[in-house]
């Protein structure tokens, strides 16, 4: 599977966090958009950025996509998440608005 299959803001975000592009990864959320990783809630753009500077794209974050599913405005990606932090398998369900992303929600 690769980002191709994935919605425009989505494979947007997923491109991003793996080529290191934190502005990038950025322009994918609404204005108001939000992190929420485990129920941890980041929202605002620079709220995203420190927890992402720290956790994300910043600990060199990798995602290799191994399954995507669909309901209704939420993809959920399945992933294999690699880089010098968490390193396993994760979800990651996207919330879409129009062409960014509102909410993305990281699980188990």
């Amino acid at each position: 599977m690769n980002s191709s299959d994935l919605p425009p803001a989505v494979r947007r975000a997923v491109d991003a966090a793996n080529s290191g592009d934190i502005d990038g990864y950025l322009d994918s959320f609404t204005e108001d958009g939000a992190v929420d990783d485990w129920g941890r809630t980041f929202k605002g753009r620079a709220a995203i950025r420190g927890w992402s500077d720290k956790e994300f794209i910043g600990v060199d974050v990798s995602l290799a996509l191994t399954g995507v599913r669909r309901s209704g405005d939420t993809v959920t990606l399945s992933a294999t998440v690699g880089g010098n932090g968490f390193n396993g398998p994760s979800d990651f369900a996207f919330t879409v608005d129009g062409d960014r992303i509102s909410l993305m929600r990281i699980t188990g």
